[in-house]
């Protein structure tokens, strides 16, 4: 490409990204306007506002909003409502580009891929838009083809959206402490998983490895090796969504059989679909309930499997300590916490929960408040835990939704000898003994280890001691030494300043100040003012 080519290609791309972040702009005014103007005569307004306003401003921000509707750490319902309900209602790109993106993953002309394709989409979204076809072995697939330069508008919005954040960050200091470049950056990985086909054909493989030998479910499989960035085609599933058996016979015996599925995938196989809405749930013609949109799914590792099933378990049985226990395990909170008053708190989370009819016991609900426990305004939770309590809360909901008298508590109590059988089989005997005999074989080298240590220490064993939670204190000691040296070295100066005031010699300012008195007074006002900011900052005299 030529110099002048090239920069008129720079000039081009500037001029949209300008153009761009205006539009940006311009619609984030408009939002806080109507935010200032509703906030005290129609609050309820705000979410849905919020809502429309991602939506407007394209794929990159409707994927960000459905991101932040994870964060339950954050948001309070009503926002995570709104968002969580996004999608872009967009007119499907023409045909020519969808074949033309095909051709170009694949490496070869439609012909030769499939015995018939179907230009006309069967749907459309912001991200992707979906087609049949009918391969050269005579399957039925869809074929999935992202929207033309997608991508490349991805990247683009998330630089404006980084510098947009470090901006007001600049204005707003106290924002800080959010840490919302770290938001921007989770939200970013998030949003380039889900516009990444490579990403959602692996989740697709990984779940139906846990899926297949289950009974009353099964999900699509990846056409192998049809699976790129752009472009992929899995199985087609003939069914009708769920909606379609509500009220019916059938609705008591699938809300039965998803909520087996998920105990399978939570706690046995440690992988689960995260996105258990209706509209991702369909009923094939044979009665077999079918998941679809692999976007996001969850993954929890053997202990955590492990906790989680104890916790489900001790709700159940209303018992506070073993509740608190299996809370620690999935690290809720900190290994030392003073354990009377989160036991207390924990036993009025379930005696209340207890109070109500049985159809309205929320597992998902009791987990969350016990979550919330001794938790301040930085409360966070690891992503895998963000992801595992929207799901309960949304397998809940669908659960409710396909059979409005079904007991969840009353459930998962008849379950519970399985789901006991089935935390304990994650850690069978073999896996123990085989633990045990790792650290037999490891006892006679800590033995050496520990001989040779005392050769080297005059007969004396040197042990290290290692600590957790004091980094805090520890920021906190040495933040306050330093004010406190500071503070001594603005004192000395003030009075350094003041004997030289009645008897320094040399020269001298304004007829009769000393010119050394002078700098030792700017410079202990300098540090006064030093020392009264980092005060302030830290909100603590």
């Amino acid at each position: 490409m030529s110099p002048p080519a090239a920069r008129l290609r720079e000039d081009r791309s500037a001029t949209i990204a300008m153009l761009r972040a205006m539009q940006i702009g311009w619609a984030m005014l408009r939002l806080g306007f109507d935010v200032v103007r509703w906030r005290g005569r129609a609050p309820q307004r705000i979410p849905e506002r919020l809502g429309d306003t991602l939506v407007g401003l394209g794929t990159t921000f409707v994927k960000l909003g459905q991101g932040l509707s994870l964060r339950w750490d954050l948001l309070p319902p009503e926002y995570r409502e709104a968002l969580s309900r996004l999608h872009s209602d967009v007119p499907p790109f023409p045909e020519d580009a969808a074949i033309h993106t095909i051709e170009q993953a694949f490496g070869k002309p439609l012909g030769e891929l499939f015995m018939s394709f179907d230009a006309t989409p069967l749907a459309a979204a912001s991200v992707a838009q979906i087609h049949a076809a009918r391969l050269l072995d005579g399957r039925d697939v869809v074929v999935k083809v992202t929207r033309p330069g997608i991508h490349a508008q991805v990247q683009a919005d998330l630089r404006l959206l980084r510098r947009a954040v470090r901006v007001v960050q600049w204005i707003y200091p106290s924002l800080k402490r959010q840490r919302p470049l770290e938001l921007v950056d989770e939200l970013s990985a998030f949003l380039h998983d889900e516009i990444d086909m490579r990403h959602e054909a692996q989740n697709m493989r990984r779940m139906a490895s846990v899926i297949d030998p289950l009974p009353g479910i099964t999900v699509p499989h990846v056409i192998e090796p049809l699976a790129t960035r752009e472009v992929l085609v899995q199985d087609r599933s003939y069914g009708s969504r769920i909606e379609t058996v509500y009220g019916t016979p059938a609705a008591p015996a699938l809300a039965a059989g998803l909520l087996d599925a998920y105990i399978h995938q939570l706690l046995v196989a440690g992988v689960f679909h995260a996105d258990p809405h209706p509209g991702n749930l369909f009923v094939l013609d044979d009665g077999r309930l079918c998941l679809h949109d692999f976007g996001s799914i969850g993954v929890l590792d053997p202990a955590s499997r492990l906790a989680l099933g104890g916790l489900v378990e001790a709700i159940a049985a209303n018992d506070a300590p073993t509740v608190l226990d299996t809370a620690i395990a999935l690290e809720f909170f900190r290994v030392q916490v003073d354990r009377r008053p989160y036991e207390r708190e924990v036993h009025m989370i379930l005696s209340e929960m207890a109070s109500r009819p049985l159809a309205q016991w929320s597992i998902a609900e009791a987990i969350w408040r016990v979550a919330r426990i001794g938790q301040g305004a930085d409360f966070r939770l690891p992503p895998h835990l963000l992801v595992l309590m929207r799901t309960l809360f949304l397998l809940e909901n669908t659960l409710r939704t396909l059979a409005p008298d079904l007991d969840v508590l009353g459930a998962l109590t008849a379950r519970a000898p399985a789901i006991a059988r089935t935390v304990n089989a994650t850690r069978t005997r073999r896996q123990v003994a085989a633990q045990l005999m790792h650290a037999a074989r490891q006892l006679p080298q800590l033995a050496a280890d520990m001989l040779r240590q005392a050769q080297l220490g005059d007969g004396r064993l040197a042990l290290s001691i290692f600590h957790r939670g004091l980094d805090s204190t520890q920021e906190a000691i040495a933040r306050t030494g330093n004010r406190l040296a500071l503070a001594l070295v603005t004192l000395g100066l003030y009075m350094s300043a003041s004997l030289l005031t009645l008897h320094g010699d040399g020269p001298q300012m304004f007829g009769h100040l000393p010119v050394l008195a002078v700098i030792a007074f700017v410079a202990a006002g300098v540090l006064s003012v030093r020392l009264i900011i980092g005060i302030g900052r830290s909100g603590h005299l």
